[in-house]
């Protein structure tokens, strides 16, 4: 299967950024996409609604479902699913993207924060994924995606940022346990994550502008989410991949076209293991020419 035509995805946090692309990636090929995130209206730092990926969904070639959505709050999601189905009439995929992000040591790291990033990522991956289950068991290639790190227990992901390590390695160790026991069903369940830093609005929210032109653009991980979607479910679960190793091996050469500027070099992101070697330099690219603001 190379194509999502005819397909229905279930995205959460899919108004803006990673999730946005992803959901773009999958309309270009036809796909239905269930818009499930929390910005009904504009948000006070950060562009983007519902309804705008919506109409941006639909003008690249998918149908779309606007949904109001708090992961955390399980009749929320269990009404969005239903509601998913009962529009599309099934259910395919589901990409646990939304994510809650906090970069503080513990001393600085307020319980609500704490809470707040386990609601989200670590509770609302499993809440989301535990309830999608019954309906996933009825598609012929089921997948499960979260926007997760590989398990690379290292201190140093963990020591400047306690509470968010734990809250997003909390979505991966979901992959490992959901992947086994999910394997006998048919349904896959992987794990993507980015080498670099992706220039998204959350991140010029919370590190800041400058970090962005060390960044990819997120078309790279809907490029890779897109390669994870189209394979064979019982053939491909229980994976931790990397965008970049993962498109390289399926022939992809051409990461230039990520950078946002190709004459800085790019930022590695977290969580990517040490013996991850990337398949591409990711200093500046030679007779570059910055990009006009």
């Amino acid at each position: 299967m190379a194509t999502l035509n005819g397909r229905t995805l279930f995205i959460t946090g899919a108004s803006r950024g990673i999730g946005l692309a992803i959901a773009l990636r999958a309309a270009r090929d036809g796909a239905r996409i269930a818009i499930a995130a929390k910005t009904d209206t504009p948000h006070l730092h950060l562009p983007g609604t519902i309804h705008e990926a919506a109409a941006a969904i639909r003008a690249a070639g998918g149908e779309a479902l606007p949904l109001v959505v708090d992961v955390r709050d399980e009749e929320s999601v269990v009404r969005a699913l239903e509601t998913t189905v009962a529009t599309f009439g099934g259910l395919d995929a589901v990409v646990n993207n939304a994510s809650a992000i906090r970069l503080s040591d513990s001393r600085t790291t307020e319980m609500k924060h704490f809470d707040l990033m386990m609601g989200v990522n670590t509770r609302g991956t499993f809440m989301v994924t535990k309830h999608a289950v019954r309906f996933l068991e009825t598609s012929d290639n089921p997948h499960v995606l979260m926007l997760s790190p590989p398990l690379d227990l290292k201190e140093k992901w963990f020591a400047p940022h306690t509470a968010y390590s734990i809250a997003k390695y909390g979505m991966s160790l979901c992959v490992l346990g959901l992947a086994g026991e999910l394997r006998a069903a048919g349904i896959a369940v992987n794990a993507l994550w980015p080498r670099t830093t992706i220039a998204t609005s959350a991140i010029r929210f919370v590190v800041g502008e400058t970090l962005i032109r060390h960044s990819r653009t997120p078309e790279i991980m809907a490029d890779a989410a897109h390669a994870v979607l189209t394979q064979p479910a019982r053939d491909f679960t229980g994976n931790f991949l990397i965008d970049d190793t993962f498109l390289a091996s399926l022939g992809e050469t051409d990461f230039d076209r990520y950078r946002v500027d190709p004459t800085r070099a790019l930022a590695p992101d977290f969580f990517v293991p040490e013996d991850s070697v990337p398949p591409v330099d990711l200093g500046p690219v030679p007779g570059a020419v910055a990009p006009t603001p």
